[in-house]
């Protein structure tokens, strides 16, 4: 048996630090907290994980795919969904009308297409995505003119302007001069709509990492993934708890002798009898995955080998928890498996093991059970 197990209690803790936070920190005391629970919720279950947000007081939801806004809307989670992605497809783009998905735009082109379904009666909102440097969607960040007429258009359709935004690229680092570079491009469109008497709602910039690093950026809304999961890339300044926790059953237990080698590529060997546990879980769980390369190719074979040696000479270990003690995990990460010395234990098969592991990157099949 395996599961990722999210604690509830941790989980509204990180809701709880980060709505504090915004609304004590932001310079505009009515900023809106839009969540995003791309990523199969960042990993905590898409549809499981947008209703306790919802549940937690948190009222708008962005998804980076039309097939992610759609699981919700079936679901029947009527809260405003934002997507992030620009739809150029006219089918597609009309479902996302349709199911009243919030819509981003960046191009000519995409605006004709919004402009031909408001003609056909539909209500439409709509969020402007200028490209600031991060070389994505968005209209180029200088392309004043065309981003000023596309708005315009938009508006005298009776499409509604509800949002402008862009994206962060190097946020993870405080007092970094891109990041201050694209909040002050951001802030130049900003100013030309208002010359022009184009008044937007929502203008947001910062992701998790910037809420954190620079404070001053949030403007009148904020977009939040990992700070939720607790796994932010900037300094955790806030008391921020990981959420998510891989169990699984101990699938066997045996003795082994003393230099006997562990797993591939031979770079483990006992030092000593050895009692082990075999654990049921591997890269292609998501454990580990961040590390792990394809093994077959001889360049990466060579780099696993060398990482894996450095590993033997590293304080730091990967560890596992079994009856409430820590473990070793020793040799390489398998697809499915990876070996724990639990030597002077009384370790037994069936007993649960939990843990350590980033739920973004842990397989779908893999039932996410909230406590």
């Amino acid at each position: 048996m395996k599961q990722l197990v999210i604690c509830s209690e941790d989980l509204r803790h990180n809701i709880n630090k980060i709505k504090n936070y915004i609304y004590n920190i932001s310079p505009n005391t009515e900023c809106t907290i839009i969540a995003v629970v791309k990523g199969n919720g960042y990993g905590l279950d898409l549809v499981k994980y947008s209703r306790f947000l919802v549940e937690n007081g948190i009222e708008y939801l962005a998804v980076a795919t039309l097939e992610e806004a759609l699981i919700l809307r079936k679901e029947n989670i009527a809260k405003n969904i934002l997507m992030l992605s620009v739809i150029n497809d006219e089918k597609e783009l009309e479902t996302a009308v349709e199911n009243k998905i919030t819509i981003t735009t960046d191009s000519k082109e995409n605006v004709k297409m919004i402009n031909k379904l408001a003609n056909k009666g539909y209500n439409i909102k709509v969020h402007i995505k200028i490209d600031t440097g991060f070389g994505r969607y968005g209209f180029i960040y200088n392309d004043y003119e065309n981003i000023i007429n596309c708005v315009k258009s938009l508006q005298d359709n009776k499409v509604k302007v509800e949002g402008i935004f862009s994206h962060f690229s190097l946020a993870y680092y405080k007092d970094n001069k891109h990041t201050k570079n694209q909040f002050e491009r951001f802030k130049k469109v900003l100013d030309l709509l208002k010359e022009n008497n184009i008044n937007i709602k929502l203008k947001h910039i910062c992701n998790s990492s910037g809420i954190l690093n620079y404070p001053e950026m949030h403007l009148t809304a904020v977009r939040i993934g990992s700070g939720f999961v607790g796994r932010v890339a900037a300094k955790n300044s806030i008391g921020l708890k990981k959420i998510g926790t891989l169990i699984a059953n101990v699938a066997e237990v045996k003795q082994v002798p003393k230099n006997f080698n562990i797993s591939y590529l031979n770079v483990y060997k006992t030092k000593k009898n050895s009692k082990i546990a075999i654990l049921p879980v591997g890269y292609k769980d998501g454990y580990n995955v961040s590390q792990r390369n394809d093994m077959f190719k001889l360049e990466n074979k060579i780099r696993r080998i060398v990482r894996a040696v450095k590993s033997l000479f590293k304080k730091e270990k990967l560890i596992v928890v079994i009856n409430e003690k820590k473990y070793d995990i020793i040799g390489s990460i398998g697809m499915y498996h990876v070996i724990v010395d639990v030597t002077r234990s009384d370790i037994k098969s069936g007993d649960i093991a939990e843990l350590e592991i980033n739920p973004v990157y842990i397989d779908r099949a893999i039932n996410r059970e909230y406590k």
